[in-house]
């Protein structure tokens, strides 16, 4: 996978991640690459980390979640229960590439980016809560991979040192993607605040995609409609089957729907285009123009008795008529002929 070849073959860029929807089977990993492949994902993604790489194992006040879906974990505890063990990653990337789409993982520290690169990842992803990790991406970007950072709680600020620490180690502006993301689970739409999609496109220089916890896909279909160039979904096979991320995540039929329509978004976006379409130039004879309701004689006065602007749109445009109301026939017309524009000079 050359990512930067591959959003722009065929925006917007559809990425299922699997994240905890495994549920701890490698069996479902690998049918969750075939349901998101089936359901029109471009790329299944996961996460690379242990609960040891992540945090440490404490249970006071500051290593426990308080509220919202993981509330009453301990952050050992969470991560323990929706890692990916690194020994199935590289069994679940040589499915994806079998079935014919893209593998992606998200490294959390640097024992984890190596790993990735020790499989032969040709791209990486930075999560929101990284983002403020410089240390993290100045490492990554150092690869020379491109990379994609999710911008979730990112201030101005942070989101422009992430992107010029890439920068700086090497990476060419075309080899970034950020990701508009909301880090609520799930998110609110009244929070997502998308019109950030085109300002951050022409503020950072990057192109710019969406990462989605909100339920349904309104959300990915404005933000292609905006311009977003990725769309990254949580994916599982049934919120039925109980994991960490299951209760924000869209079953194989909803992605499917939203993969129609993200793609449709993009197409009805289009491009800055004043001009005719070919359709369109055969709806132009039911403009109005200006058409002989008379018999006129050649060198007859044009009146408001024997010229009006109708329907269809063979004569002259109807900015004419106060100027032809001036001026005499300079041919004969019959009842039903367009007026020709050769009768005014401009």
């Amino acid at each position: 996978m050359k990512l930067n070849e591959a959003v722009a073959q065929n925006p917007p860029y559809i990425i299922a991640e699997m994240s905890a929807n495994h549920g701890g089977s490698l069996e479902s990993s690998l049918a969750l690459v075939h349901a998101a492949q089936k359901a029109g994902a471009d790329c299944l993604k996961i996460q690379t980390y242990t609960a040891d790489t992540m945090t440490i194992e404490c249970d006071n006040d500051y290593f426990r979640i308080q509220g919202g879906l993981w509330g009453g974990y301990t952050f050992y505890d969470l991560y323990s229960q929706a890692h990916t063990p690194w020994e199935w990653q590289q069994t679940i990337k040589n499915e994806c590439e079998a079935a014919g789409m893209d593998f992606l993982s998200t490294p959390f520290d640097v024992t984890s980016a190596d790993f990735l690169e020790s499989i032969g990842v040709q791209a990486y992803k930075i999560a929101s809560f990284e983002l403020v990790d410089i240390p993290l991406i100045r490492y990554v970007a150092q690869k020379g991979k491109p990379m994609i950072v999710s911008c979730g709680m990112g201030s101005i600020d942070e989101i422009q040192l992430a992107v010029e620490t890439i920068v700086q180690a090497g990476l060419r502006r075309d080899q970034i993607f950020l990701l508009k993301c909301t880090s609520e689970y799930p998110a609110d739409p009244a929070d997502m605040n998308l019109a950030a999609i085109p300002d951050m496109m022409s503020r950072f220089g990057v192109r710019v995609g969406l990462s989605d916890h909100s339920i349904g896909f309104l959300a990915p279909v404005v933000a292609a409609s905006l311009g977003a160039c990725i769309i990254e979904k949580h994916f599982c096979l049934g919120r039925n089957i109980e994991t960490p991320d299951s209760k924000f995540s869209m079953e194989p039929m909803e992605f499917a729907e939203m993969a129609v329509h993200v793609k449709s978004a993009l197409k009805i976006r289009g491009k800055v285009s004043y001009e005719l379409t070919e359709k369109e130039k055969g709806s132009m004879a039911f403009r109005r123009s200006l058409f002989a309701v008379q018999d006129i004689k050649k060198g007859e006065a044009f009146t408001e008795n024997n010229v009006r602007c109708i329907r269809p749109g063979y004569g002259m445009a109807p900015k004419y008529y106060e100027s032809l109301l001036k001026v005499r026939a300079q041919r004969e017309y019959k009842r039903g002929d367009p007026i020709g524009e050769g009768e005014i000079s401009e």
